[in-house]
């Protein structure tokens, strides 16, 4: 009876919200007519106010690695030297996108579950002086360490550098003042916090990039091409076939959060965060990230030695997908998605169903100790009505 019911609580993709669905149903329209002009110069607006910029954002058919790519294609140049910044998989794959441009290539690589740190950076720097363009992401999705993206942003413009940052996980769910922050590239996707299926990504240039993408050499790729995107968006027009449903999902999403009030829905993160990390503590489980000022908004990780065994219970008896680590952190951790279209009683659902497959898979907790927890953490926010 049950075989299609599946509740997400995964890192993405994430629940699609029943306005964005009905969004998604419009009857479809010429991606060359003036009512899909209309539709984009809309969306573009609004996606303006959450990327806090007043620079562009390509609307790109594809994932966030899309618009990775997308970003590193079109902003390093033949000769160029480039920093990558590794904090987890998601950061070694941004490294592998800019070593496909054949840059001089400089990393720096952390242990899995430990932030990037600004001195290092810093150091960076000095050593390397030719350093023009940096990698970082703000949320590593595979550990849920939220990097301090404000600061090294900071030192990346005192430098001279430009700053390419991956938002896919973060984007939403966390503050990320582009313009303010002295960012200069944003790429993030459809499928996290947006609460939409997974298609499109999403490339917020600032005006200084946006200069340096308009006046250098050709990008190496056609399709990824970010001056095209720019050129068309004059017109608004997409140089490509967009997805036009998706588009229209993206504005039902956008208004969702307008009418929410961006810095609302960043403070339900917040509290959905809490009250997982509260919970968890309480059954006797170790936080992967323990400090809080690193700890992502939007999904967390939890060392379990039988993760996979813990996550077979909640999906196969109790309907519930939680994600698994990746690559040396395979089986060994459970990941908690909390991002989107998501409140405080998925959480408590979430825990509920984690307490019953720890005892069933043989770990000694107290059943109700963390839901009881995260209650407390709910019933004591300042406004827990999210």
């Amino acid at each position: 009876m049950f075989s299609e019911k599946t509740i997400l609580r995964i890192p993405g993709p994430t629940p699609v919200p029943p306005e964005v669905t009905r969004a998604m149903t419009h009857p479809m329209i010429g991606h060359r007519s003036g009512d899909f002009s209309a539709l984009l110069a809309e969306v573009e607006a609004n996606l303006r106010e959450v990327f806090h910029t007043s620079g562009d954002i390509a609307v790109i058919a594809g994932t966030g690695t899309a618009g990775l790519e997308a970003s590193v294609f079109s902003m390093v140049r033949q000769g160029d030297a480039v920093l990558a910044i590794s904090t987890g998989n998601f950061g070694d794959r941004f490294t592998e996108i800019a070593r496909r441009t054949n840059a001089t290539l400089y990393t720096l690589n952390y242990e899995w579950g430990q932030p990037a740190k600004e001195q290092d950076v810093v150091q960076m720097l000095k050593e390397h002086p030719e350093i023009e363009v940096v990698l970082m992401s703000h949320c590593e999705t595979s550990t849920g360490v939220l990097n301090d993206v404000q600061a090294i942003a900071k030192i990346t413009r005192a430098h001279g550098a430009y700053l390419i940052v991956d938002a896919v996980s973060s984007f939403i769910g966390s503050p990320l003042l582009m313009d303010e922050w002295l960012v200069d590239v944003v790429v993030t996707g459809s499928q996290k916090a947006l609460a939409l299926p997974p298609g499109l990504a999403l490339v917020a240039l600032s005006k200084r990039a946006l200069e340096r993408v308009k006046n250098g050499p050709p990008a190496r790729s056609f399709y990824f091409d970010l001056a095209r995107y720019h050129k068309d968006l004059g017109a608004d027009t997409t140089p490509w076939t967009p997805p036009v449903s998706l588009i229209y999902g993206l504005r039902a999403s956008l208004a969702m959060i307008k009418q929410e009030g961006l810095e609302q829905a960043q403070a339900r993160h917040r509290l959905l965060r809490d009250m997982t990390r509260a919970g968890v503590r309480a059954l006797g489980l170790k936080l992967m990230v323990e400090d809080e000022k690193y700890a992502s908004h939007t999904v967390t990780t939890v060392l379990v030695s039988d993760a996979d065994a813990v996550r077979k219970v909640m999906k196969n008896d109790l309907h519930i997908a939680v994600a698994g680590g990746q690559k040396q952190l395979s089986g060994k951790i459970i990941r908690i998605g909390h991002m989107g279209y998501v409140d405080a009683s998925d959480i408590l659902q979430c825990l509920a169903a984690l307490e019953i497959a720890l005892v069933q898979t043989g770990h000694e907790i107290k059943l109700g100790a963390g839901v009881s927890a995260a209650a407390e953490v709910y019933l004591h926010a300042e406004n827990p009505r999210y």
